[in-house]
């Protein structure tokens, strides 16, 4: 949609209202990229656009300045309709230096604008992004609006009368840029100013304001752009809407679980990129509840959690790969003890330290094998960021009733990246039912494994109650009673009963849905890449091709009807951020030819990736 619309200022540059619009800023990672994205996606979220977006950090803790390594993104897609990712390809770049430019200008499509800060674009910041020649002068660009500010001479200017040095000057160049940027999209800058007068002290509160405002009357003086833009509110559903990470979904979800359960929450967490925000949002609920601990290391942290469970609280541990590999003995002990308890698990790029920052589902083949022995554990996976609250209660909800370790996914996509959540009614989240333990009322002797005939679940006996003493450790137990047994055959009956309490989880799952059409081409997906899926197989529709979309929130156990589901397709496809686990595990439990669709490149699937595929699979010649 394309039409004139009314301008600010009294500017005469014309105005076009779009559907969509994809943005990304990119600099230094001390050029405050994350923080001008949050801002520009908070104001966003506040017009009332639905939005999805992605944070791209660097690996490195701090990367030489200027170079390509220290190159720091934030992407983000607002549009007027429903939004399922942050885009394939971003219409604006806004680019700090030239390490930047070169990082990110491959991704911008054909025609785009691209605002540059020539200041930083001198022979040594060339050398430092690995540039043998200026890209502002040799006609690389030639494909792209360019736009080139001063922004760094400019902000010194506008910040000038306030004294400050020459280093926190040019830190305001972002709220320059940014300003720029809300008038580019027509934005307000209201809640910016109200943001920056709360957050920074004096002189720094001002100085920060006058760049944001210069930024936006430069844009709007200099006439810069040979177009504005105006994308309207979508109509999303009747509710109360804020903007939500899926690391702070999390927590909230996993805080809403315990008030359910009339709980105290503990969290035993070690420090590791992506999940050490969950940490850090939980620690501010201590009026809840909320007891975090920062262990000295993962065992510890998932130990102490074990612990927590056996005192009756809600225990929460939470990690990524690697600390995953470090708890699988204590989780292993978890399984052993059958307490309820969960085990977040927010994926990163492996192995080893990997890709720290970067987005993987490599973890499936871990969440389900990785332990020593049969140790089997229920797995979920959270699919999009507001989801996290919900996959959060799921999980607390089933390791209670089912008294058993869970292990909930979630992502680096899903973690850092944004999108507007409405506010659940509270009164409609179920309770989540606690019953512990009494001893025996008639002298008999308690009985700690005696189990729920429905769900195999054994008692929640908590240390001090009366009559309820009995043994608890790693070794294994009797049935019924939980003294330490060798005998081959009760270690046969036990192996067989943990594996059939995970099986009966399935009770409680709804059967699955598919989406779009019978027939045809099957595309399953789980986790974080449902937005990438669902938007590719609604654009596939759209063009013709026969397509249906199985998405999997249980991994373990899977719910019912999905062989069912299978069996209906000519062709079943399983796109996934690793090099085929949820392909494989679908090939081992139900005995069919999935096609595989592996990517690792730290990066989610782009729709027109998804769509070239589903072409190769859905032409008369596949």
């Amino acid at each position: 949609m394309n039409e004139a619309v009314s301008t600010p200022s009294g500017s005469s540059i014309p105005r076009q209202v779009l559907d969509a619009v994809v943005v990304r800023f990119a600099g230094d990672s001390g050029d405050g990229m994350q923080l001008t994205g949050s801002q520009f996606t908070r104001t966003t979220a506040f017009h009332g656009n639905d939005l999805a977006t992605f944070p791209d950090f660097p690996a490195e803790i701090r990367a030489p300045a200027g170079t390509l390594a220290g190159v720091s993104g934030f992407q983000i897609h607002f549009s007027s309709r429903e939004v399922h990712t942050p885009g394939d390809q971003p219409a604006v770049l806004i680019a700090m230096n030239p390490a930047a430019l070169a990082a990110n200008i491959a991704d911008l499509k054909a025609g785009g604008l691209v605002i540059v800060n020539t200041d930083k674009f001198t022979k040594r910041d060339l050398e430092k992004a690995d540039l043998t020649s200026d890209p502002l002068e040799d006609g690389s660009l030639s494909g792209f609006q360019v736009v080139p500010v001063q922004l760094s001479t400019l902000t010194k200017n506008a910040v000038e009368s306030l004294g400050l040095g020459a280093k926190e000057t040019d830190r305001c160049k972002n709220f320059f840029a940014l300003g720029m940027t809300y008038w580019l999209f027509s934005r307000d800058m209201a809640l910016t100013e109200e943001w920056i007068q709360k957050k920074f002290k004096p002189p720094y509160d001002e100085a920060n304001l006058a760049a944001l405002r210069a930024g936006y009357n430069f844009a709007d003086t200099v006439e810069l752009f040979h177009s504005g833009y105006e994308v309207p509110p979508a109509k999303l559903a009747p509710g109360t809407y804020r903007n939500i990470t899926g690391n702070q979904a999390l927590a909230l979800g996993l805080v809403a679980a315990a008030q359910l359960a009339g709980r105290p929450l503990f969290q035993g967490a070690y420090p590791i990129t992506p999940a050490s925000d969950v940490l850090h949002y939980l620690s501010t609920y201590k009026d809840f509840g909320v007891v975090t601990f920062q262990a000295e290391d993962e065992i510890a942290a998932i130990a102490a959690t074990i612990g927590a469970a056996w005192g009756g609280s809600i225990a929460v541990t939470t990690t990524s790969g690697p600390g995953v590999a470090l708890k699988g003995e204590a989780l292993g002990l978890g399984v052993m003890v059958e307490l309820p308890m969960v085990l977040v698990d927010i994926q990163r790029g492996g192995p080893s330290t990997g890709l720290p920052t970067k987005t993987e589902q490599s973890d499936l083949n871990i969440a389900i094998y990785g332990r020593h022995g049969e140790s089997p554990a229920p797995v979920i996976a959270a699919q999009t960021p507001g989801d996290c609250f919900y996959a959060a209660i799921e999980a607390v909800r089933v390791a209670v009733k089912h008294m058993i370790p869970v292990i909930l996914l979630t992502d680096g996509y899903l973690a850092n990246g944004a999108a507007p959540w409405k506010l659940p009614d509270v009164a409609s989240l179920a309770p989540i039912p606690v019953k512990f333990a009494d001893g025996p009322s008639d002298g008999q002797e308690f009985r700690p494994y005696e189990r729920d005939p429905q769900t195999l679940a054994r008692p929640w006996a908590i240390p001090g109650t009366p009559g309820a003493e009995h043994r608890i450790g790693g070794l294994e137990k009797q049935e019924g009673t939980g003294n330490v047994s060798y005998n081959p055959d009760n270690h046969h009956r036990m192996t067989e009963i943990r594996q059939a309490k995970v099986d009966r989880i399935a009770a409680d799952l709804d059967p699955v849905e598919v989406y779009g059409d019978d027939g045809g081409l099957l595309v399953v997906s789980w986790g974080g890449t449902f937005g990438s899926v669902r938007a590719a197989v609604d654009a596939g529709r759209t063009q013709g091709m026969k397509l249906g979309h199985l998405h999997l929130r249980w991994l373990n156990p899977m719910p019912p009807g999905v062989a069912e589901a299978l069996a209906r397709y000519d062709r079943v496809l399983v796109p996934e951020l690793n090099m085929g686990q949820l392909a494989g595990l679908l090939r081992q439990r139900f005995l069919v030819d999935t096609v595989s669709f592996p990517k690792v490149q730290g990066k989610p699937f782009k729709v027109s990736e998804l769509l070239a595929r589903f072409q190769t699979l859905t032409s008369p010649e596949a």
